[in-house]
């Protein structure tokens, strides 16, 4: 197993653990049809690029779900709101 799954760091650094699934789903998908990794690593194994690019922050993933490369990246999309408040 990768080790970086093993740790909440990556969990937290996507907000959640559904968050994260849904992140290397869809960016596996589209590295297996062809795109580009955004890290360089000596390896074949697409999950493992697709984990390093969530480590490095070269990933994100948008309020529609859809998968941003971090140069697209213009905000804070890990933000949270406290829905107990009536303001």
């Amino acid at each position: 197993m990768i080790e970086e799954l093993k740790e909440d760091a990556i969990v937290n650094k996507v907000g959640g653990r559904f968050k994260l699934a849904t992140l290397i789903q869809k960016r596996l998908i589209e590295v297996n049809q062809g795109a580009r990794p955004y890290v360089d690593l000596k390896t074949n194994d697409k999950l493992q690029i697709v984990i390093q690019e969530i480590m490095q922050d070269k990933i994100y993933l948008d309020p529609a779900n859809n998968v941003v490369p971090a140069e697209d990246f213009d905000g804070d999309y890990g933000q949270t709101y406290d829905l107990t408040t009536s303001d």
